[in-house]
């Protein structure tokens, strides 16, 4: 059920904000390889990611040789906002325009900030990869689209965070990738995985081993295409037998062979009863299917409900 002190899940139809989304998926690519740049690498590329933050989203504290610096999306007042650790300050206005300006705003004022960054100027994880510097033509954006997001990513992000405080084992934090763009959560076993054959567009094989060199089972919020409006997804890799069968809950989710991993339209959880438990019942149950069909050692890797309802209670406003 609705919080009676939180907001509404936000109506989001990919017709109604597809060019801000082309527009702000661009944005997001460019300064999320500006964090890949200088950020150590972490295991599965957690070190490129953006975060949800009470504004927008955030890369977190960027190392830099001159300076640490960070740059958070601002989806209230609609700024690029580029702060420095000696105190400077820089705003960039999110608004119509085009994709090659934002990336010549951003880069000169990195430079001006004192910590110049050189990034490799192409998407990835996009059909048609056109180097930012050459997306010249007037880009969307629509600011009620883009704060309408964000507040589906907050709702999002909440519970993805209860989901995965309910494991013990090795789990990626709740985090954005840019690439495709999605918000994911992603369970391990603690075992090696074969080797990912690869195949994303414009992005390397050698990346996607990196980010799949464990066993996983993986669940994410994805804003939508032109063929899907916006939903969640679980799959694991590697896929064991049987899983495309398994018993998933709620009734609105399916499987697509065409992808290999379930989905859950967004509007299905939106206008449920009750958002949180239609969500966490598609979490729960996706994970419970791949670790059982792939015999995980699920009692040393899940906590106890007893543990949970102690935490409840230890919680608990008296």
């Amino acid at each position: 059920m609705t919080h009676p002190d939180r907001p509404a899940w936000p109506a989001i139809p990919y017709a109604s904000w597809s060019g801000t989304h082309a527009t702000v998926h661009m944005w997001m690519q460019i300064v999320g390889k500006v964090r890949l740049m200088h950020a150590p690498l972490v295991n599965h590329w957690w070190d490129s990611v953006l975060y949800v933050t009470a504004r927008g989203l955030t890369t977190s504290a960027i190392p830099h040789p001159a300076a640490t610096f960070d740059i958070e999306f601002d989806f209230v007042e609609h700024l690029l906002r580029i702060r420095v650790a000696g105190g400077e300050e820089a705003r960039i206005d999110l608004k119509p325009g085009s994709v090659a300006d934002f990336y010549a705003g951003l880069m000169a004022t990195l430079e001006r900030l004192g910590v110049p960054v050189t990034i490799r100027p192409r998407p990835n994880e996009v059909p048609e990869a056109i180097p930012f510097d050459r997306q010249t033509d007037p880009g969307e954006y629509d600011g009620e689209a883009a704060r309408r997001f964000w507040l589906a990513l907050l709702q999002v992000h909440r519970v993805f965070e209860e989901f995965r405080a309910r494991f013990l084992g090795k789990s990626s934090p709740v985090h954005f990738f840019w690439g495709a763009p999605d918000l994911a959560v992603t369970r391990f076993s603690g075992r090696p995985a074969p080797e990912h054959p690869g195949g994303f567009p414009n992005l390397a094989d050698w990346v996607t081993r990196e980010a799949y060199s464990h066993e996983v089972s993986s669940a994410g919020f994805w804003a939508g295409s032109p063929d899907m409006d916006a939903a969640f997804y679980s799959y694991a890799y590697p896929t064991p037998e049987g899983f495309a069968d398994a018993p998933i809950r709620p009734d609105e989710a399916f499987w697509s062979a065409e992808m290999g991993e379930f989905f859950l339209p967004y509007e299905a959880v939106r206008s449920a009863a009750d958002p949180d438990a239609t969500l966490m019942a598609f979490l729960e149950s996706t994970y419970e299917a791949a670790a059982d069909l792939a015999a995980w050692d699920r009692p040393a890797l899940e906590r106890p409900p007893r543990q949970l309802e102690r935490l409840e209670d230890a919680l608990a406003i008296p």
